[in-house]
């Protein structure tokens, strides 16, 4: 006589009753525990400093493209602007570090080279030479940088909707 491989049907209602009481008992608990209390899954707090990572970096790239065009003295060669003189916008930079526990963190510092010298003789606080000092931005980086915070949010927000799902099914079949 050939053996089965297959386990006896009343195996499978068994395990399956005891998956479902774990389950009852661990949606017990959590239903138990007031919203602000319960432990959010590292699966969402990692989406979630993602989308804030990507929100941050379309605001520092948003910034620099609305200031492209704030231009301001020429510094002198010790760096220094003339008190009464506009100062250029000085461009930021996102700086994104991977978090201990997942995720990301982000930081927002001024950039290095922050502007350049071009000629704007028409300006009243241009230099002897006509020189003024704009804003070092890309514009063509600061485009890319939009469409990876957009991407990356996307992609951030689809986890969240994914785990979600997968919450509401494993609580489905416990019901």
């Amino acid at each position: 006589m050939a053996r089965s491989s297959t386990p006896p049907p009343e195996f499978h209602s068994n395990f399956i009753a005891k998956v479902k009481d774990k389950l009852r008992g661990l949606v017990r608990i959590v239903a138990a525990t007031p919203p602000n209390e319960r432990p959010v899954s590292s699966i969402s707090a990692i989406a979630v400093s993602g989308m804030n990572a990507a929100t941050r970096r379309l605001e520092v790239s948003a910034s620099d493209m609305a200031n492209v065009m704030t231009t301001g003295a020429l510094p002198a060669t010790n760096g220094t602007v003339a008190a009464d003189a506009p100062q250029a916008y000085q461009p930021l930079r996102l700086n994104e570090t991977a978090s201990a526990n997942g995720g990301t963190q982000t930081s927002v510092t001024a950039a290095a080279a922050s502007y350049v010298a071009i000629s704007d003789p028409q300006a009243p606080f241009a230099n002897q030479n006509g020189l003024v000092a704009a804003p070092n931005v890309d514009i063509s980086q600061e485009i890319i940088n939009q469409m990876i915070a957009s991407y990356s949010f996307t992609a951030n927000a689809g986890v969240l909707k994914a785990e979600d799902h997968m919450t509401k099914t494993l609580l489905d079949t416990t019901a």
